[in-house]
């Protein structure tokens, strides 16, 4: 396809499934690099979809894929084969010791929806709690709990959705006399928000341990614990999405060990599959047996797929192996450190947060005044691509525009500081210009 004509043909035979496409035509990826059609090498800041985090077209996924598809990769969904059972095996052996059956599927909004199916059948409820910047997917259930964006225009979502206040450090206004964030008062308040509005038939609350697409809030320290004492109060099942956060991305290999509280279901995707369409929900054996006893159905295309099932262990081969987590932790302090510089000398970062290499950095008009930027992260990201760096700018009301930042597990410290180089230039430059609105 000629480059001249590019744009034009997607612009006549494409949806537009989001408001923009970043202006370059990508022929190839390798590492933490895609390449566009003019041979410019760009630092992939995202992991592709968060997702890649042994980078692009990493050797061992290639040969992986490559021996699948031309062996086994896909059957009846009714048919089992060994790679579904030793991978099942495999994730069993990296998680506490109540999470041990395994559903094997290929997007995040698939396992979501699948814990969602599971949580209603093993309770016997239907009503769902997620947070108010939540995002878990675009299937009916999974779209039903994701509040940050995608709600207008569409008409009635599934009933019985209800939210908790996102517990964002930077802009709550649930304070302690000292000024610190209040965030039990904040969580208490929110469960009596969601008692109120119930009918009394809670069965589950699903809830990210970082929110990402949500303004990459992390969860403090205490309240995840506290969040599965009131879900069982109230004989609710904790679910943790950890699509972006599982496999090492925090600096352990999932979030949730952070707090030493073990969810009742969990969702795994993009970084199980390493930029591939992978995705699990993993549980305990008396959920599974009650599920199956009401003869629980979540029957896919492609569930229990040979391909994704060798590319996950994989995946964790390689997780293992090269010590990524460990990686992840020591990269993430890096980054931290240089984000946190770029704070102290732009005043337009108004807020620093996350945990090893998926972090957020949020701009505003002054720290003082913490007014939203509403233009100012598009500039900085235009430029950032003209400087041979791809990020991604999320913006949600009330606040300003937050980069999200998820390299890959495997990039080299140089490549990692360069890319900061790179936003500490393309800030300079836009604020220069434009001023910080």
């Amino acid at each position: 396809m000629s480059t001249d004509t590019f744009w034009t043909d997607a612009q006549d035979h494409l949806v537009r499934y989001i408001p923009a496409f970043t202006p370059r035509v990508i022929e190839r990826a390798a590492g933490p690099y895609v390449y566009d059609s003019d041979g410019a090498a760009i630092l992939d800041f995202t992991s592709g979809q968060m997702s890649a985090v042994l980078g692009h077209s990493h050797p061992e996924i290639v040969r992986a894929v490559s021996d699948c598809v031309g062996s086994l990769d896909h059957l009846f969904s009714g048919m089992l084969s060994r790679p579904v059972v030793d991978l099942a095996k495999r994730l069993a052996h990296t998680l506490p010791p109540n999470l041990t059956k395994m559903l094997l599927l290929s997007t995040g909004a698939e396992s979501n929806e699948a814990a969602l199916k599971m949580a209603k059948l093993y309770t016997g409820r239907y009503e769902i709690v997620s947070f108010d910047r939540s995002w878990h997917g675009m299937t009916s259930g999974a779209s039903a709990a994701t509040f940050s964006a995608g709600r207008r225009g569409y008409g009635p979502t599934m009933p019985g959705n209800f939210v908790l206040p996102t517990p964002n450090a930077y802009r709550s206004p649930f304070r302690r006399p000292d000024g610190s964030h209040d965030w039990e008062s904040e969580l208490e308040y929110g469960f009596a928000m969601v008692d109120t509005q119930s009918n009394g038939s809670l069965a589950a609350c699903l809830v990210e341990p970082i929110l990402s697409s949500g303004g990459v809030i992390e969860l403090p320290e205490g309240y995840l614990a506290r969040l599965k004492e009131l879900c069982e109060a109230r004989g609710m099942l904790l679910i943790l999405d950890e699509a972006q956060t599982g496999l090492g991305r925090t600096g352990h290999m999932y979030a949730f060990e952070r707090d030493g509280v073990a969810p009742d279901i969990l969702t795994l995707s993009k970084t199980l599959g390493a930029g591939l369409p992978v995705a699990a929900v993993v549980t305990s054996a008396e959920i599974e047996q009650a599920c199956a006893e009401r003869r629980f159905l979540f029957y896919t295309t492609h569930a229990s797929d040979p391909l994704a099932a060798v590319v996950a262990s994989t995946v964790l081969d390689v997780i293992q192996r090269d010590g990524l987590v460990e990686r992840a932790a020591k990269l993430g302090q890096q980054l931290t450190d240089r984000l946190e510089g770029l704070r102290d000398v732009h005043d337009v970062v108004g807020d620093v947060r996350g945990r090893g290499l998926l972090q957020g950095v949020e701009l505003v008009r002054d720290r003082a005044s913490r007014a939203p930027a509403d233009t100012l992260g598009a500039a900085v990201t235009a430029a950032c691509l003209e400087r041979g760096l791809h990020m991604n700018i999320v913006q949600l009301p009330g606040m300003g525009g937050i980069f999200r930042i998820a390299p890959p597990l495997t990039i080299g410290e140089d490549e990692l500081h360069a890319g900061i180089d790179i936003l500490d230039d393309a800030l300079t430059a836009v604020v220069r210009q434009n001023g910080a609105g």
